[in-house]
């Protein structure tokens, strides 16, 4: 298994909307994707890009999302997970829970259409951390 690039750090926000005004208005981003629903992980989505990565932001959608914790923690939002790139999940998975460390759940298709999987931060030094398949 080797670790392959960050693609993107997600950003827990109560409303992308008032995100996006954010990193387009303050911050001077010009690539912002239009958000979207993935009801099968709980959250609405939208990607920033920057030159080297992407800014992920996550909101709550409906009353079962996982986002609604860290967000009662945190209600303004904050960071929330970094993902980084690996060449395939199932070896990834494997590696990582032969060495002890929790993966929560099975892969799963992810906002990029490939699939991901997450490993507990009490595991990772305190960082809830994304695994992806790269394309």
């Amino acid at each position: 298994m080797k670790l392959g690039r960050l693609n993107h750090v997600g950003v827990a926000t109560p409303s992308i909307a008032d995100s996006v005004v954010f990193y387009r208005d303050i911050m001077g981003a010009t690539a912002i994707g239009e958000p979207f629903d993935l009801p099968a992980q709980g959250v609405k989505v939208c990607f920033v890009d920057t030159p080297n990565t992407q800014i992920e932001l996550i909101e709550p959608l409906g009353e079962g999302s996982p986002i609604h914790g860290f967000l009662a923690k945190h209600p303004g939002g904050g960071q929330h997970h970094l993902c980084y790139e690996v060449e395939d999940i199932l070896v990834a998975k494997a590696w990582f829970e032969g060495r002890g460390v929790r993966v929560l759940g099975e892969p799963r298709i992810g906002a990029h259409g490939t699939l991901i999987l997450f490993l507990h931060p009490k595991d990772t030094g305190g960082v809830l951390t994304e695994l992806m398949e790269a394309h």
